[in-house]
Protein backbone atom coordinates (compact mmCIF):
# COMPACT_ATOMS: atom_id res chain seq x y z
CA UNK A 1 0.00 0.00 0.00
CA UNK A 2 1.40 3.41 -1.01
CA UNK A 3 0.65 6.44 1.13
CA UNK A 4 1.35 9.94 -0.17
CA UNK A 5 3.26 11.93 2.43
CA UNK A 6 5.37 14.42 0.52
CA UNK A 7 4.30 17.98 -0.42
CA UNK A 8 2.17 18.59 -3.47
CA UNK A 9 3.43 19.05 -7.01
CA UNK A 10 4.40 22.65 -7.92
CA UNK A 11 3.33 24.30 -11.21
CA UNK A 12 5.27 22.95 -14.16
CA UNK A 13 5.54 19.42 -12.76
CA UNK A 14 4.99 16.77 -15.43
CA UNK A 15 2.92 13.80 -14.28
CA UNK A 16 3.39 10.85 -16.62
CA UNK A 17 1.20 7.76 -16.57
CA UNK A 18 3.17 4.59 -15.94
CA UNK A 19 0.88 2.42 -18.07
CA UNK A 20 -0.84 4.70 -20.58
CA UNK A 21 2.17 7.03 -20.94
CA UNK A 22 0.06 10.18 -21.18
CA UNK A 23 1.72 13.31 -19.81
CA UNK A 24 0.03 16.09 -17.83
CA UNK A 25 1.59 19.43 -16.89
CA UNK A 26 0.49 20.88 -13.56
CA UNK A 27 -0.81 24.47 -13.75
CA UNK A 28 -1.90 24.85 -10.13
CA UNK A 29 -3.52 23.01 -7.25
CA UNK A 30 -7.31 23.29 -7.21
CA UNK A 31 -7.81 21.92 -3.72
CA UNK A 32 -7.03 19.19 -1.23
CA UNK A 33 -9.17 17.01 0.97
CA UNK A 34 -9.09 14.08 3.33
CA UNK A 35 -7.87 11.58 0.74
CA UNK A 36 -5.97 13.50 -1.92
CA UNK A 37 -5.08 16.63 -3.85
CA UNK A 38 -6.64 17.89 -7.08
CA UNK A 39 -4.61 19.77 -9.71
CA UNK A 40 -5.48 21.73 -12.81
CA UNK A 41 -3.45 20.14 -15.60
CA UNK A 42 -3.01 20.29 -19.36
CA UNK A 43 -1.61 17.79 -21.84
CA UNK A 44 1.34 19.09 -23.93
CA UNK A 45 0.11 20.36 -27.28
CA UNK A 46 -3.55 20.32 -26.26
CA UNK A 47 -5.77 23.25 -25.27
CA UNK A 48 -8.21 21.30 -23.11
CA UNK A 49 -7.55 21.34 -19.39
CA UNK A 50 -8.31 18.60 -16.88
CA UNK A 51 -8.60 18.07 -13.15
CA UNK A 52 -6.17 15.42 -11.92
CA UNK A 53 -6.55 13.86 -8.48
CA UNK A 54 -3.56 12.33 -6.71
CA UNK A 55 -4.44 10.01 -3.85
CA UNK A 56 -2.92 9.85 -0.38
CA UNK A 57 -3.62 6.13 -0.12
CA UNK A 58 -3.60 3.60 -2.95
CA UNK A 59 -6.46 1.46 -1.65
CA UNK A 60 -8.70 4.45 -0.89
CA UNK A 61 -8.17 6.01 -4.31
CA UNK A 62 -8.60 2.69 -6.10
CA UNK A 63 -11.97 2.26 -4.39
CA UNK A 64 -12.95 5.72 -5.63
CA UNK A 65 -11.75 4.89 -9.16
CA UNK A 66 -13.78 1.67 -9.18
CA UNK A 67 -16.94 3.62 -8.39
CA UNK A 68 -16.19 6.14 -11.14
CA UNK A 69 -15.53 3.42 -13.70
CA UNK A 70 -18.85 1.79 -12.88
CA UNK A 71 -20.64 5.12 -13.24
CA UNK A 72 -18.88 5.82 -16.53
CA UNK A 73 -20.42 2.66 -18.01
CA UNK A 74 -23.88 3.98 -17.14
CA UNK A 75 -23.32 7.64 -18.01
CA UNK A 76 -21.65 8.34 -21.34
CA UNK A 77 -21.05 11.96 -20.33
CA UNK A 78 -19.44 11.12 -17.00
CA UNK A 79 -16.33 13.08 -16.18
CA UNK A 80 -13.80 10.27 -15.60
CA UNK A 81 -11.16 10.36 -18.37
CA UNK A 82 -8.57 7.81 -17.24
CA UNK A 83 -6.74 6.35 -14.25
CA UNK A 84 -3.05 5.48 -13.97
CA UNK A 85 0.01 5.56 -11.71
CA UNK A 86 2.81 8.09 -11.65
CA UNK A 87 6.35 7.27 -10.53
CA UNK A 88 8.23 9.76 -8.39
CA UNK A 89 10.78 9.62 -5.57
CA UNK A 90 8.25 8.00 -3.22
CA UNK A 91 7.36 5.22 -5.66
CA UNK A 92 4.12 4.62 -7.57
CA UNK A 93 1.49 7.27 -6.86
CA UNK A 94 -2.07 6.59 -8.10
CA UNK A 95 -4.06 9.28 -9.88
CA UNK A 96 -7.11 9.71 -12.03
CA UNK A 97 -8.06 12.38 -14.56
CA UNK A 98 -11.42 14.15 -14.81
CA UNK A 99 -12.98 16.66 -17.13
CA UNK A 100 -12.38 20.12 -15.72
CA UNK A 101 -15.64 21.92 -15.08
CA UNK A 102 -15.36 25.64 -15.85
CA UNK A 103 -17.51 27.24 -13.22
CA UNK A 104 -17.71 27.79 -9.50
CA UNK A 105 -18.66 26.01 -6.32
CA UNK A 106 -22.39 25.82 -5.70
CA UNK A 107 -22.52 28.40 -2.92
CA UNK A 108 -20.58 30.98 -4.96
CA UNK A 109 -22.74 30.29 -8.01
CA UNK A 110 -25.99 30.88 -6.11
CA UNK A 111 -24.64 34.04 -4.48
CA UNK A 112 -23.59 35.42 -7.86
CA UNK A 113 -26.60 34.36 -9.95
CA UNK A 114 -29.42 34.45 -7.39
CA UNK A 115 -31.47 31.93 -5.42
CA UNK A 116 -33.91 31.52 -8.32
CA UNK A 117 -31.25 29.24 -9.87
CA UNK A 118 -31.59 26.76 -7.01
CA UNK A 119 -34.58 25.07 -8.63
CA UNK A 120 -32.77 24.07 -11.82
CA UNK A 121 -29.38 23.40 -10.22
CA UNK A 122 -31.02 21.41 -7.43
CA UNK A 123 -32.90 19.28 -9.95
CA UNK A 124 -29.74 18.43 -11.87
CA UNK A 125 -27.91 17.61 -8.66
CA UNK A 126 -30.71 15.32 -7.48
CA UNK A 127 -30.63 13.57 -10.85
CA UNK A 128 -26.88 12.97 -10.43
CA UNK A 129 -27.49 11.50 -6.99
CA UNK A 130 -30.28 9.31 -8.33
CA UNK A 131 -27.93 7.73 -10.88
CA UNK A 132 -25.38 7.09 -8.12
CA UNK A 133 -28.06 5.51 -5.93
CA UNK A 134 -29.29 3.23 -8.72
CA UNK A 135 -25.70 2.00 -9.02
CA UNK A 136 -25.73 0.96 -5.37
CA UNK A 137 -23.75 3.82 -3.86
CA UNK A 138 -24.28 6.81 -1.57
CA UNK A 139 -22.28 9.99 -2.10
CA UNK A 140 -21.92 10.65 1.63
CA UNK A 141 -20.01 13.92 1.92
CA UNK A 142 -22.50 16.12 0.09
CA UNK A 143 -21.81 19.84 0.64
CA UNK A 144 -21.60 22.99 -1.53
CA UNK A 145 -17.81 22.67 -1.85
CA UNK A 146 -18.22 19.29 -3.58
CA UNK A 147 -20.61 20.61 -6.23
CA UNK A 148 -19.36 22.55 -9.25
CA UNK A 149 -21.77 24.53 -11.43
CA UNK A 150 -20.99 25.88 -14.90
CA UNK A 151 -22.28 29.22 -16.17
CA UNK A 152 -25.14 27.36 -17.86
CA UNK A 153 -26.20 25.51 -14.72
CA UNK A 154 -24.51 22.21 -15.57
CA UNK A 155 -23.76 20.37 -12.33
CA UNK A 156 -20.92 18.01 -11.45
CA UNK A 157 -20.00 16.26 -8.23
CA UNK A 158 -16.25 16.70 -7.89
CA UNK A 159 -15.05 14.60 -4.96
CA UNK A 160 -16.07 10.95 -4.79
CA UNK A 161 -13.78 10.20 -1.84
CA UNK A 162 -16.75 9.84 0.50
CA UNK A 163 -18.72 7.44 -1.68
CA UNK A 164 -19.87 4.31 0.17
CA UNK A 165 -21.83 1.25 -0.88
CA UNK A 166 -25.47 1.27 0.21
CA UNK A 167 -25.73 -0.39 3.61
CA UNK A 168 -22.15 0.41 4.63
CA UNK A 169 -21.05 3.16 7.01
CA UNK A 170 -20.57 6.56 5.40
CA UNK A 171 -16.82 6.98 4.81
CA UNK A 172 -16.60 10.78 5.05
CA UNK A 173 -19.01 13.46 6.21
CA UNK A 174 -19.14 17.12 7.19
CA UNK A 175 -20.98 17.89 10.42
CA UNK A 176 -23.61 20.38 9.22
CA UNK A 177 -24.82 18.05 6.47
CA UNK A 178 -24.55 14.83 8.48
CA UNK A 179 -27.73 13.10 9.64
CA UNK A 180 -26.02 11.88 12.79
CA UNK A 181 -24.96 15.40 13.74
CA UNK A 182 -28.66 16.34 14.00
CA UNK A 183 -29.58 13.11 15.84
CA UNK A 184 -31.85 12.35 12.91
CA UNK A 185 -30.62 8.86 12.08
CA UNK A 186 -27.59 6.65 11.67
CA UNK A 187 -24.52 7.09 9.49
CA UNK A 188 -25.35 3.96 7.53
CA UNK A 189 -25.35 4.83 3.86
CA UNK A 190 -28.78 4.94 2.22
CA UNK A 191 -30.55 7.21 -0.24
CA UNK A 192 -32.20 9.13 2.58
CA UNK A 193 -28.77 10.08 3.93
CA UNK A 194 -27.88 11.99 0.74
CA UNK A 195 -31.36 13.55 0.56
CA UNK A 196 -31.01 14.76 4.14
CA UNK A 197 -27.64 16.35 3.30
CA UNK A 198 -29.18 17.95 0.20
CA UNK A 199 -31.98 19.44 2.31
CA UNK A 200 -29.57 20.95 4.85
CA UNK A 201 -27.50 22.33 1.99
CA UNK A 202 -30.59 24.03 0.56
CA UNK A 203 -31.37 25.58 3.94
CA UNK A 204 -27.84 26.93 4.08
CA UNK A 205 -28.04 28.40 0.58
CA UNK A 206 -31.43 30.02 1.14
CA UNK A 207 -31.11 31.19 4.76
CA UNK A 208 -27.79 30.37 6.41
CA UNK A 209 -28.73 32.34 9.52
CA UNK A 210 -31.48 29.94 10.58
CA UNK A 211 -29.13 27.00 10.06
CA UNK A 212 -26.48 28.56 12.29
CA UNK A 213 -29.07 29.23 14.96
CA UNK A 214 -30.34 25.65 14.85
CA UNK A 215 -26.82 24.20 15.02
CA UNK A 216 -25.97 26.28 18.10
CA UNK A 217 -27.86 23.82 20.33
CA UNK A 218 -25.93 21.54 22.67
CA UNK A 219 -25.10 18.25 20.86
CA UNK A 220 -27.42 16.21 23.06
CA UNK A 221 -30.29 18.65 22.48
CA UNK A 222 -29.77 19.19 18.77
CA UNK A 223 -32.47 17.56 16.62
CA UNK A 224 -34.12 17.58 13.24
CA UNK A 225 -37.07 19.43 14.79
CA UNK A 226 -34.80 22.49 15.03
CA UNK A 227 -34.40 22.39 11.25
CA UNK A 228 -38.11 21.82 10.68
CA UNK A 229 -38.90 24.80 12.93
CA UNK A 230 -36.63 26.90 10.70
CA UNK A 231 -38.75 25.92 7.70
CA UNK A 232 -41.82 27.46 9.33
CA UNK A 233 -40.05 30.68 10.30
CA UNK A 234 -38.06 31.56 7.19
CA UNK A 235 -39.82 33.22 4.21
CA UNK A 236 -36.87 32.28 1.97
CA UNK A 237 -37.45 28.59 2.66
CA UNK A 238 -41.22 28.68 2.12
CA UNK A 239 -41.24 27.70 -1.61
CA UNK A 240 -39.30 24.52 -0.84
CA UNK A 241 -40.60 23.87 2.68
CA UNK A 242 -42.71 20.81 1.86
CA UNK A 243 -39.90 19.06 -0.02
CA UNK A 244 -37.32 19.94 2.64
CA UNK A 245 -39.58 18.75 5.46
CA UNK A 246 -40.02 15.35 3.83
CA UNK A 247 -36.31 14.96 3.12
CA UNK A 248 -35.35 15.88 6.68
CA UNK A 249 -37.83 13.34 8.04
CA UNK A 250 -36.67 10.61 5.65
CA UNK A 251 -40.15 10.30 4.13
CA UNK A 252 -39.15 9.83 0.48
CA UNK A 253 -39.22 6.24 -0.73
CA UNK A 254 -36.02 6.97 -2.65
CA UNK A 255 -34.24 9.52 -4.77
CA UNK A 256 -36.50 8.92 -7.79
CA UNK A 257 -39.52 10.03 -5.79
CA UNK A 258 -37.49 12.96 -4.45
CA UNK A 259 -36.59 14.04 -8.00
CA UNK A 260 -40.23 13.92 -9.12
CA UNK A 261 -41.40 15.84 -6.07
CA UNK A 262 -38.70 18.48 -6.67
CA UNK A 263 -39.87 18.84 -10.27
CA UNK A 264 -43.45 19.38 -9.16
CA UNK A 265 -42.20 21.94 -6.63
CA UNK A 266 -40.19 24.07 -9.03
CA UNK A 267 -42.62 23.81 -11.96
CA UNK A 268 -45.80 24.35 -9.95
CA UNK A 269 -47.80 27.49 -10.86
CA UNK A 270 -46.80 30.34 -8.61
CA UNK A 271 -49.24 31.41 -5.93
CA UNK A 272 -48.50 35.05 -5.22
CA UNK A 273 -49.36 36.26 -1.77
CA UNK A 274 -51.16 39.49 -0.99
CA UNK A 275 -48.07 41.64 -1.18
CA UNK A 276 -46.97 40.16 -4.48
CA UNK A 277 -50.45 40.68 -5.92
CA UNK A 278 -50.72 44.33 -4.83
CA UNK A 279 -50.54 46.86 -7.69
CA UNK A 280 -47.38 48.99 -7.42
CA UNK A 281 -47.96 52.59 -6.25
CA UNK A 282 -46.29 54.08 -9.32
CA UNK A 283 -48.73 52.20 -11.57
CA UNK A 284 -51.73 53.41 -9.53
CA UNK A 285 -50.55 57.02 -9.77
CA UNK A 286 -50.00 56.73 -13.52
CA UNK A 287 -53.52 55.38 -13.98
CA UNK A 288 -55.05 58.19 -11.93
CA UNK A 289 -53.07 60.81 -13.87
CA UNK A 290 -54.27 59.28 -17.14
CA UNK A 291 -57.89 59.58 -15.98
CA UNK A 292 -57.37 63.25 -15.04
CA UNK A 293 -55.83 64.05 -18.44
CA UNK A 294 -58.62 62.19 -20.22
CA UNK A 295 -61.26 64.09 -18.21
CA UNK A 296 -59.65 67.44 -19.05
CA UNK A 297 -59.51 66.55 -22.73
CA UNK A 298 -63.20 65.59 -22.77
CA UNK A 299 -64.14 68.81 -20.91
CA UNK A 300 -62.23 71.01 -23.39
CA UNK A 301 -63.72 69.10 -26.31
CA UNK A 302 -67.28 69.72 -25.06
CA UNK A 303 -66.53 73.44 -24.45
CA UNK A 304 -65.52 73.98 -28.07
Amino acid sequence: MTTLSKPGYPPGTVITGKWRKKRYIVERMLGKGANGRVYLVQRPGHRERYALKVGYDTLDLQSEINVLKMLKKQMSDHYLVEADDHQDDSGDVPFYVMRYIEGSQLQRFIRARGIEWLGLVGLRLLQKLSVLHRSGFVFGDLKPENVMVSNYGHVELIDYGGVSAVGRSVKQFTEWYDRGYWNAGSRTGDEAYDLFSFAVMCIQLLDEGVLRTASAQLPQLRSVSDLQAALRKSPQLKPYADWLKRALAGEFAGSREAVNHWKSTIYAPSRPDHKQGTTPLWLKNSFIMSLIILGCAVYLFLRT
